[in-house]
């Protein structure tokens, strides 16, 4: 049987300051972001988030600022993928360019409770709710784009590209 992976469920506008609270931004250091993530709005995450869990949040998660502290804490976290109804376009940009799985689903963050267990196929955009039955359809990233959150993220998916043999990054070619 299917175990899936445990959701942690916000609300609508979880901004960075919440995701990683700023008298923490004088380090860049995962471990020590990912101990203080979401502190300041669920203390018992960082402490009770396991390897592989799933946040699900309403419209606008990410909003606020620019850096890329918030999605370094999720990930290091250990958290495997955010859904949610609609996310900030720089946490979205952020997000892909460090590697950190999302998904924009308003049905399956609407449906799922705290504690719900989930599966999601990256590739079909499915998302399964095993605790209630229930599937929702996200729009899957194209494969370029999933080939870089599975290269861990921008920087080391271009590393990876440019250390093969006769390697181009095929910009303008169509190419991932």
């Amino acid at each position: 049987m299917e175990q899936g992976c445990r959701v942690w469920k916000y609300g609508d506008n979880v901004d960075t300051d919440v995701i990683v609270p700023a008298r923490y931004l004088t380090t860049g250091d995962p471990v020590e972001l990912a101990a203080h993530c979401m502190e300041d709005i669920d203390p018992r995450f960082a402490a009770g988030v396991l390897r592989g869990d799933i946040i699900v949040a309403g419209e606008n998660f990410g909003c606020g600022s620019s850096r890329e502290h918030a999605p370094v804490a999720i990930k290091a976290s250990g958290v495997s993928c955010v859904i949610a109804k609609s996310f900030a376009r720089i946490f979205y940009r952020n997000a892909i360019n460090i590697g950190l799985a999302i998904l924009e689903c308003p049905e399956a963050a609407e449906d799922t409770r705290s504690g719900d267990r989930l599966t999601v196929d990256f590739e079909s955009g499915e998302i399964r709710n095993l605790s209630r039955g229930a599937r929702y359809r996200a729009v899957p990233f194209p494969p370029f784009v999933r080939n870089i959150m599975t290269a861990g993220g921008l920087i080391p998916y271009i590393r990876g590209k440019l250390l093969k043999p006769g390697a181009h990054l095929g910009v303008g070619q169509g190419g991932d």
